[in-house]
């Protein structure tokens, strides 16, 4: 399963969780004016059928689908999905729903347009999570100001440019997919912030180093595959302590010795295909228990460790190298190399 579908459940579950503490009793309406920025909403969006129990005679806090409000009245919570043959820019009123702490936008590839400044408003936003989309122009720098966000999924849309550094000065920021858009230059220091952090940044168009401070703090996930990310970022990446559980680097210009490399004990998923990585199979490797290993098409050479968990690896796991051998690969000769 792809993290972004995975982090578009996790945020749905979240907002399923709003309505059980935050929904409003039955005599309570909603908020007027947030009532008037989602009938706004609907009206930007060309009146979708999915829309069609948002009516401005009725409380919007028991609208359809996935609109969820405070004890207060107010719109907390908002899922936008499946919304038919909707072809319209991303809508300015969603800007106008001020109390929003959680919007998510899933499966609207008629949605396009850059995220309207509006979205500045926003500034309660802990999860903002939009997959799916035709949304392009650039990540919005004026996301900064929403200081407590904690996720933010931009994914498989037409984003370009740089990411924005100002975004490392949110302090609560843990987890970024921005993956599946056309985003160019350099990673920013410092984007993720507290614990179990995530970063996927996977099929853009990046490049330059990976910074050494992505290898800092509890950090779970690293996907930065599909790009041309080049240097060598095993002296920070990988140690036996990390608590790291995924690393895809695979399909970039990255150029190491693995052969001392010491990998983490927790990595369940390492793929370092498609690169430059020389030298021999990491000894380590035997001590991690992978469910996915790929360090196929690099310039790896020599004997591949055998014992404890490389026995669970194929030989697709070690195709297109300079010269390795032995299990699963045929025997070295005695110079070491593929007989």
């Amino acid at each position: 399963m792809s993290r972004a579908p995975l982090c578009s459940m996790l945020l749905l579950s979240l907002l399923l969780l709003f309505s059980a503490y935050n929904a409003p009793s039955s005599a309570m309406d909603c908020n007027p004016d947030d009532r008037d920025a989602l009938l706004m909403v609907k009206a930007e969006l060309g009146h979708p059928v999915r829309l069609s129990s948002w009516l401005p005679s009725t409380n919007c806090c028991a609208w359809d689908p996935a609109v969820f409000c405070n004890q207060a009245g107010r719109i907390t919570g908002l899922a936008l999905f499946s919304l038919g043959a909707v072809s319209t820019p991303v809508p300015t009123a969603l800007g106008e729903l001020t109390a929003l702490e959680i919007l998510q936008v899933d499966s609207v590839p008629g949605l396009s347009g850059p995220i309207p400044a509006s979205f500045g408003n926003l500034t309660r936003l802990l999860d903002l999570d939009i997959n799916g989309t035709s949304i392009s122009g650039p990540v919005p720098s004026f996301l900064a100001g929403a200081t407590n966000l904690s996720t933010l999924v931009i994914a498989n849309s037409k984003l370009a440019g740089p990411i924005p550094g100002s975004l490392a000065s949110l302090p609560n920021l843990r987890y970024v997919d921005l993956s599946g858009n056309m985003l160019t230059g350099a990673i920013p220091r410092g984007l993720l912030h507290g614990s179990f952090r995530f970063l996927l940044l996977s099929n853009n168009q990046l490049t330059g180093e990976i910074p050494a401070d992505y290898g800092d703090g509890d950090v779970d996930t690293l996907d930065l595959s599909h790009n041309w990310f080049t240097g060598d970022p095993s002296p920070f990446l990988f140690d036996i302590t990390k608590p790291t559980v995924k690393i895809d680097l695979s399909w970039n210009e990255l150029e190491f010795d693995m052969t001392e490399v010491r990998f983490p004990h927790h990595l369940r998923f390492l793929d370092l295909s498609h690169n430059r990585i020389r030298g021999g199979v990491a000894k380590s490797l035997m001590d991690v228990k992978l469910e996915h290993f790929d360090v196929s098409y690099n310039d790896l050479c020599g004997e591949i460790p055998a014992g404890r968990f490389m026995s669970e690896h194929g030989a697709d796991c070690y195709a297109h190298n300079k010269c390795l051998c032995g299990t699963p690969l045929p025997p070295c000769n005695s110079t070491g190399m593929s007989s």
